[in-house]
């Protein structure tokens, strides 16, 4: 998505895991064309990733995306280059644009020859594209996050990115992911609403048919949307995080300032608040059916005798009455009596599991009661992390820190017991679940993908037996999902549902004289293979899945400069699409709505309902001190 043009981005506080800050104005630095998402085309610079664990560090500047404690990981986490190394180039998904010039799709200035983005155009004769970091506007002394783009540009290798992130200073650790609400029909208290990539009609095209047979979200008669609430970022003396966002049938819920916020799903006034220690570090993006979540925060508030505490405190809250209803500590034989930090959390069932460098812990949601700690075993094994919602799945590695072995592991959800193991092939150090039910794994074998997305291949694995069904090929110049370096579910852009997992393509030239598109296409889970169709985003557009809607695709579709994105679902059998809303085209809308990017920031759409929220805060830019920045914004079609 594109950056608004009335001032720079921020960064968020500490050393944040995904992409830089999208500021609500126009960002200071030039850009060449870039697509509907601000990414650019091959030769950017790769992403930075997470460094290996180290004493007090030093912050970098960071911004939208999730900061973390060390050894980080996620989408490029911002990171200062060891003296001497080059400055990692700009973030991804955002376009850069100087104050007073307009963002993609506007007429722009372009090499001789080369007309802007926006405009009939087609390379000028013997000359190449431009060449721009991955996207997010930057401001001098502000971070640059490259992270993965349409268009197959290169992007680091893990090892890459952690040798650079080695010299990196990083503070706080990474949240969830993108957050997507996803409603489901009942069942017992404590069943998990999958909001992640796992889940699993109307007329077509123009969102006016009887609803849609394949899932609970319906085409309104009139899909136009308005914009709801906007709730204005707090004031901040530094980067903050605030990666999460929920939203039940009443409140839409979101971190701020030391605390997590109830607000009225459709006013957007303040209905509760929860107090935290520190910051949030992590959050989970299932919820129960009794809408209970679980996050990551700091010990304690920064002080000068303590400027970046840990992210050890583990905590389950009731989104019904905005309580903390428990937060822990656990600690480990190798920690002794220093509690064990984590970089992440996730939610199945009635269990809360967290999971990080030093190993992983489990707790009854309710109860707060501990189901296991970290440990290792006699040949070094230890949890890296979960993939929650339907399962529970645990990534564990064994061996060496640089030659890991890898597996993957369905677990009883209450003794973490295995159910069944699958080895991941030599040349994995890090895996991803996409999907626990069914089970899908992304990783990048070999360090073959080369462009910063983890993802070379997906693994669809017999949860049961613990035998590979299926590896499908995920080629990097043609396929756009991500997954972060280092956790192990921070997958995006993707959705598993029907024995299918849903897949965006790269951007490339679109059929019309306006601009670059993309598509969503799906593989079966069974034989590997592409399936017949595909949805179209359309010239100018891009799509990205959020989630799944029963048997429907829920997409998110951003827009060129002239329009509002929109959200879409997609049949999952035929992949064609029902448009659900279509946001306002007037530019204040359209400026506040294109400063969010749907591959890293925080997007909710539920009911008629969509929220964009980042995931860091920081103070006003010195350059622009009167621009507009929010902590969350609405639009509904109600």
């Amino acid at each position: 998505m594109t950056q608004p043009n009335d001032g720079p981005p921020q960064g968020g506080f500490g050393a944040p895991q995904d992409p830089p800050p999208a500021g609500f104005g126009p960002p200071p630095t030039p850009p060449p064309p870039s697509d509907a998402l601000g990414k650019q085309p091959p030769g950017a610079q790769p992403p930075a990733g997470p460094p290996p664990p180290a004493g007090p560090p030093t912050p970098p500047a960071g911004g939208f995306g999730a900061p973390q404690d060390p050894p980080p990981g996620g989408y490029g986490a911002p990171q200062t280059p060891p003296p001497g190394a080059p400055a990692p180039g700009p973030g991804y998904g955002y376009p850069q644009t100087p104050p007073g010039q307009p963002g993609y799709g506007y007429p722009q200035a372009a090499p001789p020859g080369q007309p802007g983005y926006g405009h009939p155009q087609g390379p000028a004769p013997g000359q190449p594209g431009p060449q721009q970091g991955y996207g997010y506007p930057t401001a001098p002394m502000q971070p640059q996050y490259p992270t993965p783009q349409p268009g197959g540009g290169k992007k680091f290798s893990a090892q890459m990115k952690i040798i650079v992130a080695a010299a990196a200073a990083v503070v706080v650790i990474v949240g969830g992911g993108i957050i997507y609400a996803a409603v489901g029909d009942g069942g017992g208290k404590n069943e998990v609403s999958s909001a992640g990539p796992t889940g699993g009609g109307g007329k077509d095209g123009d969102g006016k048919g009887d609803g849609l047979a394949g899932g609970t979200e319906k085409a309104p008669a009139d899909v136009n949307s308005k914009v709801g609430f906007q709730l204005p970022q707090p004031k901040v003396a530094d980067r903050m995080t605030v990666v999460g966002s929920w939203a039940t049938d009443k409140a839409y819920v979101k971190p701020g300032v030391y605390e997590i916020g109830g607000y009225d799903i459709a006013k957007g006034t303040k209905l509760w608040s929860i107090p935290l220690k520190g910051q949030i570090c992590a959050a989970s993006r299932h919820m129960s059916k009794d809408h209970k979540t679980a996050i990551v925060f700091e010990e304690a508030k920064p002080t000068k005798e303590n400027k970046y505490p840990s992210c050890n405190q583990v905590g389950a809250i009731d989104m019904n009455t905005g309580k903390l209803m428990w937060s822990k500590t656990v600690t480990s034989a190798s920690s002794g009596d220093k509690p064990v930090r984590f970089d992440e959390i996730t939610l199945s069932g009635t269990t809360v599991a967290a999971g990080g460098t030093g190993g992983g812990a489990a707790f009854n949601l309710d109860t707060g009661a501990e189901l296991w700690k970290p440990k290792a075993d006699a040949d070094g094994c230890q949890d890296r992390g979960y993939g929650g919602g339907e399962a529970l799945v645990a990534v564990r590695a064994c061996g060496s820190y640089d030659e890991p072995q890898v597996s993957i592991q369905p677990l009883d959800p209450t003794t973490g017991a295995p159910l069944s193991s699958y080895t991941m092939p030599s040349g994995v150090d890090y895996a991803h679940v996409v999907s626990t039910k069914p089970l899908v794994v992304a990783a990048d074998v070999g360090d073959t993908a080369g462009d910063g997305s983890s993802i070379s291949d997906f693994f669809s694995i017999d949860a049961a037996t613990g035998k590979l069904i299926v590896r499908i090929s995920a080629d990097a110049e043609k396929y756009a999902g991500d997954c972060g370096s280092t956790e192990v579910e921070e997958c995006t852009a993707l959705a598993v549902g029907n024995n299918r997992i849903y897949v965006p393509t790269e951007e490339h030239e679109g059929g019309g004289e306006y601009g670059r598109t993309n598509e969503i296409v799906a593989f079966d889970l069974t034989t590997g293979k592409l399936v017949g169709g595909r949805a179209d985003a359309g010239d100018r557009y891009h799509l990205v899945p959020l989630r799944m809607d029963g048997t429907n695709v829920i997409a998110y579709k951003a827009a060129p400069y002239d329009e509002g994105g929109q959200i879409v679902s997609i049949d999952g059998s035929t992949l064609k699409e029902t448009v659900l809303m279509k946001n306002p085209s007037d530019e204040a809308a359209r400026e506040t709505e294109s400063s969010f990017s749907a591959y890293f920031e925080d997007i909710v759409y539920t009911q008629g309902r969509m929220f964009l929220s980042p995931r860091s805060l920081s103070k006003p830019s010195e350059a622009f001190p009167d621009e507009k920045q929010y902590l969350a914004i609405s639009f509904g079609t109600g």
